[in-house]
């Protein structure tokens, strides 16, 4: 029952968030407008409305809601002013290696400011988490962990809002998974269920996007939710996964991946215009 209330409490707050964004959009709606992959313009209010509604919601899941808040909340805000101060000398630099290679070299471009805020926000999400191990050490290795695997996937979903609706729908699957696993995070990663739902119709007709700030709000709700469960095989399996993802993505394009798997490429395409 409480992970179902969650759910319906991420639509309606993610609802809600929507409506009064795009009633009056802050600074006016052109600061938001961006040209999507096909050309179109779309508005990135969307992102906001999932990063603002799903933070607003999980505060009515206790602790681990809290924890999960400050966690969405960085990320958001961060990933926003990725998406609204980007520099044109930074729009070539991409990925994790690139924002470090060019920090490296001096150059501090805002995906590196946004990997150092989201890594500070999941750091503060993990004191928030209850700790857990035996002694003192093994408390500070699971912060440590937690901190990682919260950081790690909300730059991880941000990789896959490429195409519309594509972030939304991996939220939606991994959502389902880690609330049916059960645990402290269940009512956490239903929440991201709910507000990913409100806002899948809107991303698949392109008429909005979730960009950094909405990318990055739902994964760190995931990774939060991921790192509230007990199960030391679940949490170390899913930073693993994560870890390899974030890596290969580096190498590998997921777009060409996807398009070459007939099963993929059908479930991508579901729905879109």
């Amino acid at each position: 029952m409480a992970r179902l209330r969650a759910a319906l409490l991420g639509v309606v707050a993610t609802g809600a968030v929507a409506t009064a964004v795009e009633s009056a959009p802050p600074g006016g709606p052109e600061r938001w407008q961006r040209t999507n992959y096909a050309g179109r313009s779309v508005s990135l209010l969307g992102g906001l409305a999932q990063a603002g509604g799903t933070s607003l919601a999980l505060l009515g899941a206790g602790r681990t809601g809290a924890a999960a808040a400050v966690a969405a909340g960085a990320a958001g805000a961060l990933g926003a002013v990725d998406d609204l101060t980007e520099r044109e000398a930074d729009r070539h630099v991409k990925g994790l290696r690139g924002h470090l290679g060019a920090l490296r070299e001096g150059q501090v471009t805002t995906g590196a400011l946004k990997i150092a805020g989201i890594g500070g926000g999941a750091l503060l999400a993990s004191l928030v988490l209850p700790a857990r191990g035996s002694g003192r050490v093994a408390r500070l290795a699971h912060r440590g962990t937690s901190a990682a695997l919260i950081a790690g996937t909300a730059n991880l979903l941000n990789l896959f809002d490429l195409r519309p609706g594509r972030a939304l729908k991996v939220t939606c699957v991994a959502a389902a998974a880690t609330t049916l696993a059960g645990g402290p995070g269940a009512p956490v990663a239903a929440t991201a269920l709910g507000s990913a739902a409100a806002g899948l119709r809107d991303d698949l007709s392109e008429r909005t996007m979730l960009g950094d700030t909405g990318a990055n709000a739902l994964g760190a709700t995931l990774g939060a939710a991921l790192a509230a469960h007990p199960s030391r095989v679940l949490r170390g399996g899913a930073l693993a996964a994560v870890v390899a993802l974030t890596l290969l993505s580096e190498r590998v394009s997921f777009s060409r991946v996807i398009d070459q798997s007939p099963v993929l490429h059908a479930l991508d395409q579901w729905g879109r215009r």
